[in-house]
């Protein structure tokens, strides 16, 4: 069965559910699940509605391609008919088992279309027992997913597993990717002490507590750990007491009782916590080995205001370390940290008169630009060197200015002061500022004593050594001109069990010709669609431009069924140069079953019409939630004559509000847009997407302006699809409704 089916439009077979219909309430489910196909309201299921669910296409019985309500209803009352009130399995297989041979074939059933699902061995036949399971399994589905039965899900905001971590900050904004000045303490002791002093030849972690907050005294178990750890991999750790005015004796007793052998230092003056605009008492900040801020916020999320763990579920410190000492970014890299509030004055971070290259600008590239402008890298030309940004510093200068680089399109939403998205990533407005201020300079190149640590990239998959790697047979010949047709490859695994997905990485090994990647997991027995919309339904795994991977947060998975078919969809882009790609997919397993299962779920418009020669074509397409949903993800998808696309929430009370609008859409740059915290949207909830089209003489993309275009696979036609990445919690049906 459908993903969508199951998840996003009620979760029963329409035939299914409404086989045994008893008075008017049965009669009124029936009525709403053919409004909720009916998107349209015209009182026909038609179109991209009729493709929706496979199902319904067993009820259209005149073939005419469309379905009245009356039509519904007549083939579920005549399958209630042959059903008989009360029947059971065992009579109705003796009653369609007309040669009395004990197994049913498509000759045998009232619509040949049922066969397929019934037969589960695929062998051709279906017999009794495997009827019995199959219809068993369908209406445990049906009853388990129906909006009339299951049971509302949590909103993340009031979930613990959310509610009581740390939220995701964008570090950029907090300091993150900057060189910290090399500022001048006291230790407990009267002695002065500089940052570099106090730094190992690895780093540096300069931890703020309070003698007086509960919770620096819950964290002081784990930070004597932390010491013993750090100073084995060369990373020093320097204790701050940030209040002011506290009593030497009271830091000394802490101090003692805890056994903590590290350097203290006080911040009478509040010097260093105003130039990390701290805002408690527990934060910690990591400085690699030239003061460059890799990462701040807490140290776990075991303990908060009024919330403690039995164990943190994420160790956001000693992941930013290894990050750091394989010469990576941390994966979060700014959180806030629960603690006592420091009453401290606003004062902006501590910043030098002039910019310079080594200091500023370096750093600015390697937070912002480097990861894909490095010599192996997917950007055109490597920005990891002065003499490199130089050469270009024009196209820098013009991209930056337009908003175009670094890759981000989603428009601040109203009433937000901080970024609801944890993979933002737009030029925080200090570093835009210094980033021109530079380029308009005489470029200085400074102190080469400032210069960063050089980031450090993998040969080959950056999410690690996958546990397992799904690649193609043999490679794909890319031809050097023109166009290609959508290619499509199959591998078919065997794996003897299920597994969970925590992560994937999908790798060409010709990125330059690889534009997208859609993958669909086909159950084992299933029959695989090779037709170029599978991404309408929604996706397993993606591979777009900004999107090759996908790490889950911890408790999150995937289901990759015991046997499954997986099946690439490759769009290439010849590049001049005829060459060959082997398309590969690396995973990550989880070592026990999730929490949380993620789908990927898409609200497609496949009736789009753009007339020749417009500029702002305006196409929408909405569906009613019938279950409560928590997004974790928007991303858009349209072919070159996209223009600007939103996503808009139409809540049960009739208010509107914009979750995603991206008003410069970029076929270039196709983002998933993924949220800090998961957005919970309440059953009824209407949603919206609204795209805009350019397929006039102004759009320079444009293939033919004089062509009225509709749905199509190549980049000459045109799409138009909202997907949503969510999560339900895993229960067996849930699960096995992948």
């Amino acid at each position: 069965m459908k993903k969508l089916g199951f998840i996003l439009l009620g979760g029963i077979l329409l035939a299914v559910s409404a086989i045994g219909l008893r008075a008017q309430s049965q009669l009124a489910e029936f009525n709403s699940r053919f409004k909720a196909f009916d998107k349209n309201n015209d009182g026909v299921i038609s179109g991209d509605e009729m493709n929706s669910a496979e199902y319904l296409k067993m009820l259209d019985t005149d073939k005419n391609g469309t379905l009245t309500r009356e039509e519904a209803l007549q083939s579920v009352r005549k399958t209630q008919k042959l059903v008989g009130e009360g029947s059971d399995t065992s009579s109705l297989f003796k009653r369609l088992d007309k040669n009395a041979d004990g197994k049913l074939t498509a000759d045998e059933l009232p619509n040949k279309r049922w066969f397929s699902g019934l037969d589960a061995d695929k062998d051709g036949s279906v017999t009794l027992n495997e009827a019995v399971k199959t219809l068993a399994s369908l209406r445990k589905r049906g009853a388990a997913d129906s909006p009339t039965t299951s049971s509302p899900i949590k909103p993340a905001s009031e979930d613990p597993s959310f509610k009581e971590a740390p939220q995701m900050l964008k570090g950029s904004e907090h300091g993150v990717g900057r060189m910290v000045d090399d500022l001048a303490l006291k230790t407990l002791d009267g002695k002065d002490i500089k940052l570099s002093a106090a730094a190992g030849k690895n780093g540096l972690v300069i931890a703020l507590f309070s003698a007086s907050c509960p919770i620096s005294g819950k964290l002081a178990p784990e930070t004597v750990r932390l010491e013993k750890e750090l100073e084995a991999q060369n990373v020093k750790l320097l204790l701050v007491n940030a209040p002011p005015g506290s009593k030497s004796g009271e830091i000394t007793k802490f101090i003692n009782d805890h056994e903590l052998k590290s350097t203290v230092a006080l911040d009478a003056d509040g010097t260093l916590a105003q130039t990390f605009a701290a805002t408690t008492t527990t934060e910690v900040f990591l400085l690699d080995a030239t003061r460059t801020l890799v990462y701040r916020g807490a140290l776990n999320d075991q303990y908060g205001l009024g919330y403690a763990k039995e164990q943190p579920t994420h160790h956001y410190l000693r992941d930013a370390v290894a990050a750091m000492l394989h010469g990576q970014p941390a994966d979060i890299s700014a959180t806030s940290a629960p603690g006592c509030a420091l009453d401290l004055p606003a004062k902006t971070a501590l910043t030098s008169s002039k910019v310079t290259y080594h200091r500023d600008i370096a750093r600015i590239m390697q937070t912002n630009c480097v990861e894909c402008h490095h010599s192996s890298g997917v950007g055109p030309f490597a920005l990891d060197s002065y003499d490199a940004i130089i050469e270009h510093a024009g196209m820098i200068r013009r991209q930056v200015e337009r908003g175009a680089m670094p890759p981000w399109f989603a428009a601040a939403l109203e009433g937000q002061t901080h970024s609801p998205w944890a993979n933002d990533r737009s030029l925080s407005e200090r570093d835009r500022a210094d980033l021109l201020t530079w380029l308009g300079s005489d470029r200085p190149k400074g102190d080469v004593a400032d210069a960063p640590t050089p980031r450090q990239f993998p040969s080959e998959w950056s999410i690690g050594k996958p546990d397992a790697v799904i690649a193609a047979a043999k490679p794909i010949s890319i031809k050097a001109e023109g166009t290609m047709p959508y290619q499509h490859v199959t591998v078919t695994t065997d794996f003897p069990e299920d597994r969970w997905v925590r992560g994937y990485e999908i790798l060409p090994t010709e990125r330059q010709v690889v534009h997208h990647v859609i993958v669909t997991v086909f159950e084992k027995g299933r029959k695989v669609r090779g037709g170029g919309d599978e991404g309408s339904e929604g996706y397993w795994a993606a591979y777009v431009p900004g999107n090759t991977k996908q790490i889950y947060p911890a408790g999150f998975a995937r289901k990759l069924p015991a046997g499954a078919t997986v099946s690439f969809q490759i769009h290439y882009t010849p590049n001049g140069k005829a060459v060959e790609d082997t398309m590969r997919m690396g995973l990550l397993f989880a070592q026990e079953p999730p929490k949380y299962v993620v789908h990927t779920t898409a609200l497609p418009n496949a009736r789009i019409q753009i007339p020749a020669g417009a500029s702002n074509h305006i196409e929408t397409a909405q569906r009613k939630l019938p279950v409560d949903i928590n997004s974790m993800a928007w991303m858009a998808h349209m072919h070159v004559r996209g223009k600007a696309f939103k996503f808009e929430a139409i809540s049960p009370d009739g208010k509107t509000e914009t979750l995603l609008d991206i008003p410069r859409y970029d076929f270039n740059w196709q983002l998933r847009y993924d949220y800090a915290m998961p957005r919970f949207l309440p059953r009824g909830t209407i949603l919206k997407i609204t795209a805009v089209f350019d397929n006039s003489t102004e759009n320079p993309a444009n293939p033919d302006p004089t062509k009225n275009v509709r749905w199509g696979q190549q980049t000459y036609d045109e799409m138009m699809i909202g997907y949503l990445e969510h999560y339900t919690p895993l229960n067996p049906e849930v699960a096995g409704a992948e």
